[in-house]
Order: C-alpha cells, then sequence, then structure tokens
C-alpha cells in the first residue's frame, strides 16, 4: 500500500489557486511536507508543517503565496497554492519524516509518488 498518495494537480493560468492533498495511509505524527521538482532541476523543498501543526517552514519563494495544513483526523495535509507563477510547474510530492531537521536537508523517510503542477504564462 503507497504510504502518501498526492491529489489535486492540474493546468491553471498564472495567478490561479489550486490546493494539493496529500493522503496517508496510516497517522503517523510525523512531519509532512510538500517538495516539488521541475523539470531539469533539481527536487526543492516547499513546505513543511509539524504534526501539531504548531511549527511550518516555507521556501523563500513560496512565502506569502502558499499556505501548508494538516488535518490529522483524516489523515491529510493540504497545500493552498494561491497566485500562482509559471515556475511554480512542477511535479509536487509530499513526505513524511520523524524529525524536522530530516525535512529540511531534503530528505524523507516516506515519499508519494507526485503530481503534476503546470502554470501557464
Amino acid at each position: 500500500q503507497v504510504p502518501l498518495v498526492e491529489t489535486g494537480g492540474g493546468l491553471v493560468q498564472a495567478g490561479a489557486s489550486l490546493r494539493l492533498s496529500c493522503t496517508a495511509s496510516t497517522r503517523w505524527a510525523y512531519v509532512m511536507a510538500w517538495f516539488r521538482q521541475a523539470p531539469g532541476k533539481e527536487r526543492e523543498f516547499v513546505a513543511a508543517i509539524t504534526y501539531s501543526g504548531g511549527t511550518t517552514r516555507y521556501a523563500d519563494s513560496v512565502k506569502g503565496r502558499f499556505t501548508i495544513s494538516r488535518d490529522n483526523a483524516k489523515n491529510v495535509m493540504y497545500l493552498q497554492m494561491d497566485r500562482l507563477k509559471p515556475e511554480d510547474t512542477a511535479v509536487y510530492y509530499c513526505a513524511a519524516d520523524p524529525r524536522l531537521v530530516t525535512i529540511l536537508n531534503g530528505a524523507g523517510h516516506y515519499w508519494g509518488q507526485g503530481t503534476q503542477v503546470t502554470v501557464s504564462a
């Protein structure tokens, strides 16, 4: 069973909004995060949230436009993406790990298979 499944990607115009969801197969008291990888580029960190939701982290490139949240009762994490830009085009992956520092170092114990987000100019 795939531990993490992302949904919600799609094709939108610049300035539009999308909400990504990441559903976990079980309830983990893990840090959860979003990463993305654009064609020809390295995977990069986007946002992370602790289990309690009390701590969040964002990449500078998305700060003020993206919001990460989670609903532990439903085992779901979200990424609300507003004012999308063409440079946000990428495959978005969710990840989970017991430690925030591991996530911020670009790693994670569990990964989803990704969902494509394409933003046209």
